[in-house]
């Protein structure tokens, strides 16, 4: 059976709604609402083979006279990145006094060599994906070794970061560690937080960010 989950975002108004199915890998279809930098809806549509590696992520992001895509599937050791645009996002983000977002997709694919996960700018989902695949949750089914969710087990990985609502895509290192049951830290660059998970991996609250509601 489909299952799903919402999150209310925290650091603006906005939240998150996907639907999917985990029992094999995952397949999942999600809505993002967000009205900064200004508003916009973003759709994307999620697959992930039972390792926990991404095979592909096509992503719609669309506001008042703009609409953007991008989808990103592995091929090899490489990246397919393919981005389109219709309508003008950068003069919307002018208007609202914003500076321009620059073009959706990636210019060389290469930047993204070592990744094997995908990150959606202000989804919580998708920090999910690294947390499974690389055994930090009691749920996870992976083939990581042993001692991988042990407190202090840090794991750096490279992945495939989708800024939103720009739908540009860029390489981004990030740090996973385990802090013991339903704790993970979450580092990129100078960002760290501390996110509460289920025991499926599955984010109950990202500080500064979101946080999961649960079904009444």
């Amino acid at each position: 059976m489909p299952k799903s989950l919402f999150w209310a975002r925290t650091d603006t108004a906005g939240s998150e709604h996907v639907v999917f199915d985990d029992g094999a890998g995952l397949g999942a279809q999600g809505v993002v609402l967000a009205v900064d930098p200004i508003p916009y809806t973003c759709r994307y549509r999620l697959t992930v083979g039972p390792d926990w590696a991404t095979s592909r992520l096509e992503v719609e992001a669309e506001g008042a006279g703009w609409q953007r895509s991008v989808r990103l599937e592995p091929a090899g050791d490489r990246w397919r990145v393919t981005a389109a645009e219709q309508g003008d996002l950068d003069a919307a983000l002018r208007a609202a006094g914003h500076p321009a977002a620059g073009l959706p997709g990636l210019d060389d694919p290469d930047r993204l060599a070592g990744a094997v996960d995908v990150d959606l700018g202000g989804s919580p989902l998708f920090n999910t994906l690294p947390v499974r695949r690389l055994g930090l949750a009691p749920a996870a089914t992976t083939t990581s070794p042993p001692g991988a969710a042990e407190p202090g087990a840090a794991h750096r990985i490279t992945v495939a970061w989708v800024q939103v609502p720009s739908l540009m895509v860029l390489p981004a290192e990030q740090v996973y560690t385990a802090l013991g049951p339903g704790r993970v830290r979450f580092a990129s660059e100078t960002f760290t937080t501390e996110l509460d998970v289920d025991p499926g991996g599955w984010v109950l609250r990202y500080p500064g960010l979101a946080e999961r509601i649960a079904p009444r």
